[in-house]
């Protein structure tokens, strides 16, 4: 009964995933649905600290409009619903060694060879006052630590403008899907560029984002061999040892 209870209560917690990987077997996984950013419920707008707003400068008599490469149209993002490209080169690496060694060694010894010449009476005849009290202790220490990453990530990705701030920054999101086979590949990104940044061909680079949010990750067979079992994962967050 107490084996049937743990195999019930294992499927009811691995119910919803096992159900999902069951649904696709047989079947490569499905494509979402292009939408709208801001139509998923867990999409909010961006709040950041804005500067006072002020009146755009004037150029009276001038072909030149402030902000434009051009003298017809700038062909940069600068509205809700344009596109920009942004270039995702993430190459980091960084590695990490501490070494600590501590090492102690003591040793105490205390006697009462003389008391008034009561230790005779005190002590039984098969003890020496001599040494009356001896202890000696030892202690090692050594740690050894090492860590390693390395990480090359290379992608171009076309994201939408959602918003634009008080300020003129604007509020970018984009998110690609790419089915190889069984594999689906996906790329998520989005963060608040300004239009400074954005270079002549309307691309950006990733390091120009703030509050940069770049996923990438899969979903299909071979994301499911990699992941640990689900009751392994349990085990793994439940036992103390």
């Amino acid at each position: 009964m107490r084996n049937l209870s743990l195999l019930l209560a294992a499927a009811l917690l691995t119910g919803c995933g096992t159900l999902e990987r069951l649904s696709r077997v047989g079947r490569p996984p499905e494509m979402s649905q292009v939408s709208d950013p801001t139509a998923d419920p867990a999409w909010r707008p961006v709040s950041m600290p804005m500067p006072a707003a002020q009146d755009p400068p004037t150029a009276a008599n001038s072909l030149w409009r402030p902000g434009s490469r051009t003298f017809l149209r700038d062909q940069r993002a600068a509205q809700v619903g344009d596109l920009i490209t942004i270039l995702v080169t993430i190459d980091d690496s960084a590695q990490l060694q501490n070494r600590t060694q501590r090492t102690r060694t003591g040793a105490d010894s205390m006697g009462m060879p003389q008391f008034f010449g009561m230790q005779s009476r005190w002590l039984p005849r098969a003890a020496s006052p001599d040494t009356l009290v001896s202890a000696s202790g030892e202690q090692a220490t050594d740690g050894n630590g090492t860590v390693r990453r390395n990480e090359t990530v290379q992608l171009r990705l076309a994201a939408t403008v959602t918003q634009v701030l008080g300020n003129g920054n604007l509020v970018v999101a984009g998110k690609q899907e790419v089915r190889v086979s069984a594999e689906l590949r996906e790329l998520a990104v989005q963060g608040v560029i300004r239009p400074q940044d954005i270079a002549s061909d309307n691309t950006i680079r990733h390091d120009r984002l703030a509050e940069a949010r770049i996923a990438y990750g899969g979903r299909g067979t071979l994301s499911d061999l990699q992941q640990p079992r689900l009751g392994s994962q349990i085990l793994d967050a439940l036992l103390p040892f």
